[in-house]
């Protein structure tokens, strides 16, 4: 098995759009993954950005999971936000444990970051395990943080500051 992380892009759609379907029942109510061919496309455009960095987690040819860095903001801050999903037939193996670990190494040492904050639905235990293991600690809880899948929901918000 060979892990690696990755920028996506326009030669995944067919393949991401495929696993994205197959991995709906996962992805709720958690998070909305692009599911059309508009929205592949809206979501690479988005990731074009300065201030948005996209990952797609490989294992070997397969499209595992996705990590994202969203709304950086530099300057005295240097943080962003991160959203991530495993695909099905990949959660629960440690592939995004030790892609989130990358990513977080990637975001100190190229990307500049000081900071990253997960806000996490707190029925969420995986995605709570996830970010333990990747050193974050929770600092707070914010009601109607997110509107996903067309509901308000409320987040925990955990954070990690530069370690390496």
């Amino acid at each position: 098995m060979n892990l690696t992380i990755r920028f996506p892009r326009l030669t995944d759609k067919d393949n991401f759009l495929k696993v994205v379907e197959y991995s709906r029942q996962l992805h709720q109510p958690w998070v909305q993954a692009p599911d059309t061919e508009k929205k592949f496309l809206d979501y690479l455009e988005k990731y074009q950005k300065e201030n948005q960095i996209s990952h797609l987690v490989m294992v070997d040819d397969a499209i595992a999971g996705v990590i994202n860095i969203n709304e950086i903001v530099r300057g005295c801050f240097l943080s962003g936000y991160l959203g991530y999903y495993a695909m099905s037939g990949f959660a629960g193996k440690g592939h995004m444990t030790q892609a989130l670990k990358a990513v977080i190494h990637k975001a100190f040492t190229e990307y500049g970051l000081h900071r990253l904050e997960a806000n996490i639905q707190p029925e969420n235990e995986a995605s709570i395990a996830l970010v333990r293991k990747c050193r974050f600690e929770k600092e707070g809880y914010s009601k109607d943080y997110l509107r996903i899948n067309g509901k308000w929901r409320d987040h925990e918000r955990w954070a990690v500051v530069r370690y390496v």
